[in-house]
C-alpha cells in the first residue's frame, strides 16, 4: 500500500485508540486490519481484487467514533473519516464515500447488510471469534457499564448477551463462510451451550479482571 499514507494512519490515528476502553484498544484495531487484509487474500486468491488502500483504512477508523461513545460509535466513526483533511490527498470523493458507508456498516447489531464488499470485509474482520477473547470483551463492557451488578449478575448478563448474539438465531452475521470465523462460530455456541465450561471460563477471567 502507500506507504505515506500508511505512516500517516500509523502516527495520527492509531494512537487515539490508546485512550479507549479495554475492548477498543490498539490490539482490537490492528488486529481488524490484519484479519481484513487476510480477507483481501482470500478474495484476490479467488479473482475478487480490492483496493488494499482502502482496505487499510476503513479498518483503522472503523471504531474512532468510540471517542464519542459507544452508542452511535459506527456514524460517528464514518464522520470523522469523511473530515479527516488527509484523505482526499489519496482517494476520490466516490472512495471516500464507499470507505465511511462501509464504516457505518461494520456493527454488528446492524439489522441491515453492508453495502459493499468492503464493508462485507470491515464487519467480518472485526467479528474476531476467539471465545476467551469475546467472553474477556463482555465482561469488561459489563464491569464498565453496570458497576451495580454483583458476580452473579455480571455472568448471568454475560450469558445473557452471549446467546443473543452468538448463539443460535442470534443477530451477529458473518458474510464469508469460507473463512476462519465459522469453524470459531460452531466452537463458541459449543461452548455457550456447556454452562459448567462456560461458567469455569468466566471464573478465570474475573480473576484477572476484578
Amino acid at each position: 500500500m502507500n506507504p505515506t499514507l500508511k505512516a500517516y494512519i500509523e502516527q495520527e490515528i492509531l494512537p487515539r485508540y490508546t485512550h479507549f476502553d479495554k475492548a477498543h484498544q490498539l490490539d482490537h484495531i490492528t488486529t481488524v486490519i490484519d484479519q481484513s487484509a487476510k480477507l483481501a487474500d482470500m478474495l484476490a486468491a479467488q479473482g475478487t481484487e480490492v483496493d488494499r488502500d482502502m482496505v487499510y483504512v476503513i479498518a483503522a477508523y472503523h471504531d474512532l467514533g468510540i471517542v464519542n461513545g459507544r452508542e452511535n460509535h459506527h456514524t460517528d466513526s464514518g464522520k470523522i473519516l469523511m473530515a479527516d483533511p488527509v484523505l482526499p490527498q489519496y482517494f476520490t470523493s466516490e472512495q471516500l464515500v464507499m470507505m465511511k458507508e462501509a464504516v457505518e456498516d461494520h456493527r454488528a447489531s446492524s439489522k441491515q447488510a453492508p453495502r459493499s464488499l468492503y464493508g462485507r470485509i470491515v464487519a467480518e474482520a472485526d467479528r474476531q471469534i476467539d471465545p476467551h477473547t469475546i467472553l474477556l470483551r463482555t465482561l469488561q463492557f459489563g464491569l464498565k457499564n453496570y458497576p451495580e451488578l454483583d458476580k452473579a449478575g455480571h455472568f448471568a448478563r454475560a450469558a445473557q448477551h452471549l446467546v443473543e448474539k452468538y448463539g443460535e438465531g442470534g443477530y451477529l452475521k458473518l458474510w464469508f463462510p469460507e473463512s476462519d470465523n465459522s469453524r470459531k462460530l460452531a466452537e463458541l455456541r459449543r461452548l455457550i451451550a456447556d454452562k459448567p465450561a462456560l461458567m469455569a471460563m468466566l471464573e478465570e477471567i474475573w480473576k484477572t479482571e476484578v
